[in-house]
């Protein structure tokens, strides 16, 4: 007697039962075998649903077949890193008040002491007839034409020294700009007066030779600091060197760029005080009549004029700084 395949099934005596009356069971037998063994995709039967081992997360098939949704159908459903960058980039309701209260207050105590101060002769001739008005107006003009001229000079300088044939002599330019830095504003006004004479023009180029620095060593260090596999994909896909120096490298370097231009802003206003030893006029003519005069409320009201303009021109730089800086560079926290 052989023995008996182990691989073959064991006839059932109701299916032969069904054989002898004329019915096959053989396709009802192949279905229960599919219902049982067709791997991850498992039939469902008459008992339900079968469970295949993924959670039921309570959502219905939308007929995607499990892809991936295409992207944030409103506010609330975009990703938490999405809507972090977009909070970063919104200027808050303090950065917008906070600091322009702080100023209006200090110039609502600036008016009231000035109003309400017992002055003299002197110190009316000082700060009456619209004086005030002409020497912050004379203030806000060096600063910004000063400043006009070290963008068109720095930035353009700092893109010139970062390119191939010119990379040699940054050492050089940086130097000259640390000089101009480092030799003391006075000294270097007296010497611009004593070879261009006096007036408004010595200094300007006064205070432009002593902002060049920050702009232009930030502009190099962006520019610098840029990733060259990102520059040879650039080219890799036809662009120019003007294309790449204008989509790629300077959008990069804008944070830092503006970083620069914000500490020139600064250091013009504060440097224009000393245009008045020149003859350039601003705000430093009332600190020195104070000092010359020993008028006090002169000198007070001529140095809080001076530091509520340092500080609403950083806070505008600041809001520049912001709203300037490309999307793509904004950073989740």
């Amino acid at each position: 007697m052989s023995e008996q395949d182990p691989r073959r099934r064991p006839r059932d005596p109701a299916e032969d039962r069904e054989t002898a009356r004329g019915h096959d069971p053989a396709p009802e037998r192949l279905a229960r075998t599919a219902t049982r063994y067709d791997g991850p995709h498992r039939a469902r039967g008459d008992d339900g649903p079968q469970d295949d081992g993924r959670e039921d997360d309570g959502r219905e098939d939308d007929g995607r077949d499990g892809r991936e949704d295409d992207g944030p159908r409103d506010e609330h459903d975009a990703p938490r890193g999405g809507r972090v960058e977009r909070a970063s980039r919104r200027i808050g309701w303090r950065k917008l008040t906070f600091l322009p209260f702080v100023l209006a207050l200090a110039l609502l105590g600036t008016w009231i002491y000035y109003d309400t101060a017992t002055l003299d002769v002197i110190a009316r001739n000082s700060l009456g007839g619209g004086n005030i008005w002409l020497r912050v107006r004379q203030h806000i003009q060096l600063t910004v034409i000063s400043t006009f001229f070290v963008l068109i000079i720095a930035i353009p300088l700092g893109i010139l020294l970062t390119r191939q044939r010119l990379r040699k002599a940054a050492p050089v330019a940086v130097a000259f700009a640390n000089i101009g830095q480092a030799t003391p504003a006075l000294g270097l006004l007296a010497l611009l007066v004593i070879w261009l004479g006096t007036g408004e023009f010595p200094a300007l180029v006064g205070i432009i030779i002593y902002a060049i620095l920050p702009v232009l060593s930030n502009t190099i260090a962006g520019l610098r600091a840029n990733d060259p596999t990102l520059l040879e994909a650039a080219r890799g896909i036809g662009m120019s060197p003007l294309m790449v120096l204008g989509k790629v490298e300077l959008p990069l370097a804008v944070p830092l760029i503006l970083s620069g231009v914000r500490t020139a802003l600064v250091l013009n206003v504060g440097t224009a005080t000393l245009a008045t030893f020149g003859g350039g006029g601003g705000l430093g003519d009332i600190i020195t009549a104070g000092i010359t005069n020993q008028r006090m409320s002169v000198l007070v009201i001529g140095s809080i004029l001076t530091i509520v303009l340092a500080l609403l021109v950083d806070w505008l730089a600041s809001l520049a700084e912001l709203l300037l800086r490309p999307r793509g560079l904004e950073v989740s926290s």
